[in-house]
Protein backbone atom coordinates (compact mmCIF):
# COMPACT_ATOMS: atom_id res chain seq x y z
CA UNK A 1 0.00 0.00 0.00
CA UNK A 2 3.01 2.61 0.83
CA UNK A 3 4.80 1.64 -2.08
CA UNK A 4 1.58 2.15 -4.49
CA UNK A 5 0.98 5.54 -2.27
CA UNK A 6 4.57 6.84 -3.44
CA UNK A 7 4.51 5.74 -6.78
CA UNK A 8 0.92 7.70 -7.53
CA UNK A 9 2.74 11.21 -5.87
CA UNK A 10 5.58 10.42 -8.12
CA UNK A 11 3.03 9.94 -11.53
CA UNK A 12 1.20 13.40 -9.94
CA UNK A 13 3.80 15.14 -9.40
CA UNK A 14 4.92 14.29 -13.03
CA UNK A 15 1.55 15.44 -14.08
CA UNK A 16 1.09 18.84 -12.17
CA UNK A 17 2.88 21.20 -14.61
CA UNK A 18 0.50 20.00 -17.53
CA UNK A 19 -2.47 20.43 -14.75
CA UNK A 20 -1.15 24.30 -14.51
CA UNK A 21 -0.77 24.14 -17.86
CA UNK A 22 2.92 23.82 -18.33
CA UNK A 23 4.26 22.05 -21.40
CA UNK A 24 6.10 18.73 -19.79
CA UNK A 25 7.48 15.56 -20.80
CA UNK A 26 4.95 12.73 -19.47
CA UNK A 27 6.55 9.99 -16.84
CA UNK A 28 7.83 7.12 -18.45
CA UNK A 29 8.77 3.71 -17.61
CA UNK A 30 12.79 3.24 -17.32
CA UNK A 31 14.50 1.84 -20.49
CA UNK A 32 14.85 -2.01 -20.51
CA UNK A 33 11.56 -2.93 -17.61
CA UNK A 34 10.16 -5.73 -18.99
CA UNK A 35 6.68 -6.20 -17.32
CA UNK A 36 4.94 -10.23 -17.58
CA UNK A 37 7.68 -10.56 -20.50
CA UNK A 38 6.51 -7.99 -22.40
CA UNK A 39 8.94 -5.00 -23.12
CA UNK A 40 7.71 -1.52 -22.15
CA UNK A 41 10.65 0.27 -21.49
CA UNK A 42 10.39 4.11 -22.61
CA UNK A 43 6.29 4.02 -22.65
CA UNK A 44 4.23 6.18 -20.55
CA UNK A 45 1.38 4.80 -18.33
CA UNK A 46 -1.45 4.77 -21.15
CA UNK A 47 1.05 3.11 -23.67
CA UNK A 48 2.08 -0.15 -21.60
CA UNK A 49 -1.31 -0.52 -20.19
CA UNK A 50 -2.36 -0.93 -24.33
CA UNK A 51 0.40 -3.16 -25.08
CA UNK A 52 -0.07 -5.66 -22.02
CA UNK A 53 -4.09 -5.76 -22.65
CA UNK A 54 -4.14 -7.66 -25.98
CA UNK A 55 -1.07 -9.64 -24.97
CA UNK A 56 -3.29 -10.98 -21.87
CA UNK A 57 -5.98 -11.42 -23.73
CA UNK A 58 -5.25 -13.34 -26.92
CA UNK A 59 -6.00 -17.54 -26.37
CA UNK A 60 -3.99 -20.18 -25.78
CA UNK A 61 -3.37 -22.70 -28.75
CA UNK A 62 -3.20 -26.43 -27.02
CA UNK A 63 -2.28 -28.70 -29.64
CA UNK A 64 -2.28 -32.40 -30.00
CA UNK A 65 -1.59 -34.23 -33.46
CA UNK A 66 -3.72 -32.23 -35.89
CA UNK A 67 -6.37 -31.68 -33.33
CA UNK A 68 -6.46 -27.98 -31.98
CA UNK A 69 -8.13 -26.71 -28.88
CA UNK A 70 -8.45 -22.62 -28.54
CA UNK A 71 -8.08 -21.64 -24.39
CA UNK A 72 -9.59 -18.37 -23.90
CA UNK A 73 -8.13 -16.74 -20.52
CA UNK A 74 -11.74 -15.58 -19.71
CA UNK A 75 -12.97 -19.59 -19.33
CA UNK A 76 -10.54 -19.81 -16.75
CA UNK A 77 -10.73 -17.32 -14.52
CA UNK A 78 -8.07 -15.82 -16.27
CA UNK A 79 -7.70 -12.00 -14.63
CA UNK A 80 -4.88 -9.16 -14.11
CA UNK A 81 -5.05 -6.11 -12.97
CA UNK A 82 -2.82 -4.46 -15.48
CA UNK A 83 -2.70 -0.87 -14.34
CA UNK A 84 -0.92 -1.97 -10.97
CA UNK A 85 1.54 -3.42 -12.68
CA UNK A 86 2.30 -0.33 -14.99
CA UNK A 87 2.63 1.32 -11.60
CA UNK A 88 5.20 -0.78 -10.45
CA UNK A 89 6.89 -0.63 -13.92
CA UNK A 90 7.10 3.32 -13.64
CA UNK A 91 8.86 2.80 -10.51
CA UNK A 92 11.09 -0.05 -11.31
CA UNK A 93 15.11 0.67 -11.87
CA UNK A 94 16.39 0.79 -15.32
CA UNK A 95 16.53 -3.13 -17.26
CA UNK A 96 14.02 -4.53 -14.40
CA UNK A 97 11.81 -7.50 -14.73
CA UNK A 98 8.47 -6.70 -13.17
CA UNK A 99 6.29 -9.51 -12.51
CA UNK A 100 2.57 -9.34 -13.23
CA UNK A 101 0.73 -12.92 -12.53
CA UNK A 102 -3.06 -13.17 -13.75
CA UNK A 103 -5.37 -15.37 -11.75
CA UNK A 104 -6.32 -18.88 -13.26
CA UNK A 105 -8.30 -21.41 -11.66
CA UNK A 106 -6.68 -24.25 -11.34
CA UNK A 107 -9.95 -26.12 -10.62
CA UNK A 108 -11.40 -25.23 -14.27
CA UNK A 109 -8.06 -26.03 -15.92
CA UNK A 110 -8.55 -29.76 -13.95
CA UNK A 111 -11.79 -30.60 -14.90
CA UNK A 112 -10.84 -29.30 -19.00
CA UNK A 113 -7.95 -31.51 -18.89
CA UNK A 114 -9.84 -34.54 -16.99
CA UNK A 115 -12.24 -34.30 -20.22
CA UNK A 116 -9.37 -33.95 -22.70
CA UNK A 117 -8.07 -37.29 -20.96
CA UNK A 118 -11.09 -39.23 -22.33
CA UNK A 119 -11.15 -37.48 -25.46
CA UNK A 120 -7.41 -38.29 -25.98
CA UNK A 121 -6.43 -41.71 -23.98
CA UNK A 122 -6.64 -45.00 -25.63
CA UNK A 123 -5.56 -48.37 -24.16
CA UNK A 124 -3.03 -50.16 -26.16
CA UNK A 125 -3.99 -52.98 -28.39
CA UNK A 126 -2.40 -56.31 -27.79
CA UNK A 127 -1.14 -58.41 -31.30
CA UNK A 128 -4.16 -61.66 -31.39
CA UNK A 129 -4.06 -64.79 -33.24
CA UNK A 130 -6.79 -64.23 -36.21
CA UNK A 131 -6.79 -67.94 -37.27
CA UNK A 132 -4.50 -70.23 -39.36
CA UNK A 133 -3.11 -70.31 -42.49
CA UNK A 134 -2.79 -73.26 -43.78
CA UNK A 135 -1.85 -74.44 -40.68
CA UNK A 136 0.71 -71.71 -39.42
CA UNK A 137 -0.86 -68.89 -37.01
CA UNK A 138 -1.94 -65.30 -38.28
CA UNK A 139 -1.96 -62.30 -36.21
CA UNK A 140 -3.72 -58.81 -36.07
CA UNK A 141 -1.32 -56.48 -35.57
CA UNK A 142 -0.50 -54.36 -32.23
CA UNK A 143 -1.83 -50.68 -31.48
CA UNK A 144 0.07 -48.56 -29.20
CA UNK A 145 -1.94 -46.57 -26.35
CA UNK A 146 -1.56 -42.87 -25.15
CA UNK A 147 -2.56 -42.07 -21.94
CA UNK A 148 -2.63 -37.85 -21.07
CA UNK A 149 -0.67 -36.86 -18.62
CA UNK A 150 -3.06 -34.73 -16.55
CA UNK A 151 -0.85 -33.09 -13.87
CA UNK A 152 1.88 -31.86 -16.22
CA UNK A 153 -0.91 -30.94 -19.01
CA UNK A 154 -2.77 -28.64 -16.31
CA UNK A 155 0.64 -27.23 -15.43
CA UNK A 156 1.51 -26.19 -19.15
CA UNK A 157 -2.11 -24.68 -19.48
CA UNK A 158 -1.98 -22.83 -16.15
CA UNK A 159 1.82 -21.33 -17.25
CA UNK A 160 1.04 -20.71 -20.67
CA UNK A 161 -2.51 -18.43 -19.33
CA UNK A 162 0.18 -16.71 -16.58
CA UNK A 163 3.12 -15.56 -19.16
CA UNK A 164 1.69 -13.74 -22.47
CA UNK A 165 4.74 -14.92 -24.37
CA UNK A 166 3.58 -18.22 -24.29
CA UNK A 167 0.22 -19.05 -26.27
CA UNK A 168 0.99 -22.39 -27.96
CA UNK A 169 1.91 -25.66 -25.65
CA UNK A 170 1.30 -28.94 -26.46
CA UNK A 171 -1.00 -31.83 -24.57
CA UNK A 172 1.29 -33.89 -22.63
CA UNK A 173 0.92 -37.69 -22.99
CA UNK A 174 2.50 -40.87 -22.67
CA UNK A 175 2.60 -43.68 -24.80
CA UNK A 176 1.88 -47.29 -23.28
CA UNK A 177 3.20 -49.68 -25.44
CA UNK A 178 1.38 -53.04 -26.09
CA UNK A 179 2.15 -56.02 -23.93
CA UNK A 180 1.92 -58.35 -27.02
CA UNK A 181 3.27 -57.68 -30.15
CA UNK A 182 3.50 -60.65 -33.31
CA UNK A 183 7.60 -59.69 -33.50
CA UNK A 184 7.34 -61.16 -29.52
CA UNK A 185 3.72 -62.69 -29.13
CA UNK A 186 4.92 -66.25 -27.84
CA UNK A 187 3.37 -69.33 -27.64
CA UNK A 188 0.65 -70.51 -29.71
CA UNK A 189 -0.51 -74.27 -29.68
CA UNK A 190 -2.42 -75.32 -32.65
CA UNK A 191 -3.95 -78.58 -32.49
CA UNK A 192 -5.12 -81.10 -35.91
CA UNK A 193 -7.84 -82.85 -34.69
CA UNK A 194 -8.26 -85.32 -38.06
CA UNK A 195 -4.20 -86.02 -37.53
CA UNK A 196 -4.07 -86.51 -33.84
CA UNK A 197 -1.23 -83.91 -33.74
CA UNK A 198 -0.26 -80.89 -31.43
CA UNK A 199 2.31 -78.47 -32.65
CA UNK A 200 3.88 -76.00 -30.58
CA UNK A 201 4.79 -72.54 -32.41
CA UNK A 202 6.49 -69.54 -31.07
CA UNK A 203 4.43 -67.01 -32.96
CA UNK A 204 4.55 -67.87 -36.39
CA UNK A 205 7.43 -70.35 -36.27
CA UNK A 206 7.00 -73.88 -35.72
CA UNK A 207 9.22 -75.30 -32.94
CA UNK A 208 7.59 -79.07 -31.85
CA UNK A 209 5.53 -81.75 -32.98
CA UNK A 210 3.76 -84.13 -30.67
CA UNK A 211 1.28 -86.94 -31.63
CA UNK A 212 -2.29 -86.76 -29.11
CA UNK A 213 -5.05 -88.29 -28.80
CA UNK A 214 -8.42 -86.49 -29.52
CA UNK A 215 -12.04 -87.28 -29.21
CA UNK A 216 -14.00 -89.64 -30.01
CA UNK A 217 -16.86 -89.49 -32.58
CA UNK A 218 -19.72 -89.51 -29.81
CA UNK A 219 -17.73 -87.16 -27.80
CA UNK A 220 -15.56 -84.97 -30.12
CA UNK A 221 -13.06 -82.18 -29.46
CA UNK A 222 -14.50 -79.33 -30.39
CA UNK A 223 -13.15 -76.66 -32.76
CA UNK A 224 -12.41 -73.45 -32.86
CA UNK A 225 -10.12 -70.35 -30.86
CA UNK A 226 -9.43 -70.88 -27.38
CA UNK A 227 -6.87 -69.84 -25.02
CA UNK A 228 -5.17 -72.23 -21.42
CA UNK A 229 -7.67 -70.76 -18.65
CA UNK A 230 -6.59 -73.29 -16.02
CA UNK A 231 -3.13 -74.67 -15.07
CA UNK A 232 -2.94 -77.45 -12.41
CA UNK A 233 0.41 -79.44 -10.94
CA UNK A 234 -0.49 -83.21 -10.16
CA UNK A 235 -4.38 -82.55 -10.28
CA UNK A 236 -7.40 -84.65 -9.53
CA UNK A 237 -9.50 -86.47 -11.93
CA UNK A 238 -13.02 -85.15 -10.94
CA UNK A 239 -15.93 -86.95 -12.77
CA UNK A 240 -17.97 -84.60 -15.08
CA UNK A 241 -21.15 -83.96 -15.80
CA UNK A 242 -21.52 -86.54 -18.45
CA UNK A 243 -23.33 -89.73 -18.49
CA UNK A 244 -19.87 -91.88 -19.71
CA UNK A 245 -18.67 -91.05 -15.78
CA UNK A 246 -22.19 -91.87 -13.99
CA UNK A 247 -21.31 -93.41 -10.52
CA UNK A 248 -16.92 -92.77 -10.74
CA UNK A 249 -15.59 -91.24 -7.72
CA UNK A 250 -12.77 -88.62 -7.78
CA UNK A 251 -9.01 -90.15 -8.49
CA UNK A 252 -6.44 -88.43 -6.30
CA UNK A 253 -2.92 -87.50 -7.94
CA UNK A 254 -0.46 -90.57 -8.55
CA UNK A 255 0.50 -93.60 -11.08
CA UNK A 256 -3.36 -94.02 -11.94
CA UNK A 257 -4.83 -90.82 -12.96
CA UNK A 258 -6.21 -90.54 -15.83
CA UNK A 259 -4.69 -86.80 -15.94
CA UNK A 260 -1.46 -87.53 -15.32
CA UNK A 261 0.49 -85.01 -13.81
CA UNK A 262 0.08 -81.83 -15.74
CA UNK A 263 -3.88 -80.30 -16.49
CA UNK A 264 -4.10 -77.49 -18.92
CA UNK A 265 -7.95 -76.55 -19.11
CA UNK A 266 -9.18 -74.78 -22.18
CA UNK A 267 -11.37 -72.26 -22.23
CA UNK A 268 -14.31 -74.81 -24.02
CA UNK A 269 -15.67 -76.33 -21.02
CA UNK A 270 -14.56 -79.02 -19.63
CA UNK A 271 -11.70 -79.82 -21.85
CA UNK A 272 -8.49 -79.42 -21.48
CA UNK A 273 -4.86 -80.81 -22.67
CA UNK A 274 -3.16 -83.19 -20.02
CA UNK A 275 -1.08 -86.53 -19.66
CA UNK A 276 -1.83 -89.65 -19.60
CA UNK A 277 -1.00 -93.16 -18.60
CA UNK A 278 -2.51 -94.86 -21.53
CA UNK A 279 0.31 -94.27 -24.03
CA UNK A 280 -1.34 -96.38 -26.51
CA UNK A 281 -3.97 -94.27 -27.20
CA UNK A 282 -1.79 -91.36 -28.54
CA UNK A 283 -2.19 -91.26 -31.87
CA UNK A 284 -6.11 -92.21 -32.23
CA UNK A 285 -9.77 -90.97 -31.53
CA UNK A 286 -9.90 -91.85 -28.63
CA UNK A 287 -10.39 -89.60 -24.93
CA UNK A 288 -14.22 -87.89 -24.11
CA UNK A 289 -13.36 -84.92 -25.93
CA UNK A 290 -9.62 -83.69 -24.49
CA UNK A 291 -6.48 -83.53 -25.94
CA UNK A 292 -4.24 -86.61 -24.21
CA UNK A 293 -0.28 -86.47 -24.23
CA UNK A 294 2.63 -88.46 -23.11
CA UNK A 295 3.09 -87.75 -19.76
CA UNK A 296 6.74 -86.22 -20.67
CA UNK A 297 5.62 -84.30 -23.65
CA UNK A 298 2.51 -82.87 -21.40
CA UNK A 299 4.74 -82.06 -18.48
CA UNK A 300 7.41 -80.17 -21.47
CA UNK A 301 3.93 -78.54 -22.40
CA UNK A 302 2.93 -77.47 -19.20
CA UNK A 303 6.08 -75.41 -18.75
CA UNK A 304 6.35 -73.78 -21.97
CA UNK A 305 2.58 -72.05 -21.85
CA UNK A 306 1.08 -70.00 -19.89
CA UNK A 307 -2.25 -68.99 -18.82
CA UNK A 308 -4.50 -67.35 -21.71
CA UNK A 309 -1.88 -69.13 -24.44
CA UNK A 310 -3.89 -69.41 -27.59
CA UNK A 311 -4.77 -72.59 -28.34
CA UNK A 312 -6.63 -73.37 -31.90
CA UNK A 313 -8.34 -76.72 -33.30
CA UNK A 314 -8.58 -77.17 -36.39
CA UNK A 315 -9.72 -80.76 -38.14
CA UNK A 316 -6.98 -80.48 -40.85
Amino acid sequence: MIRRLALSVLVVAALAPALRGDAASPVLIQPGVTLAGVPVGGMSNEQAQAALRPAFAKPVRLVYGDRRWKLQPTRFGGQVTIADGVLQALGAQTGAEVPLLPHVDKREVRRFVKVLDKRISTAPKDAEVKGLKGLRPQFTKEKAGVKVLRGLTVRRIVRALQSPQVRRIRVAVKVLEPARTVVNFGAVIVIRRGANELRYYRGARLMRKFGVATGQSVYPTPTGMFSIADKQLNPWWLPPDSPWAAGKKPIPPGPGNPLGTRWMGLSAPGVGIHGTPDDASIGYSASHGCIRMHIPDAEWLFHHVKLGTPVVITDA
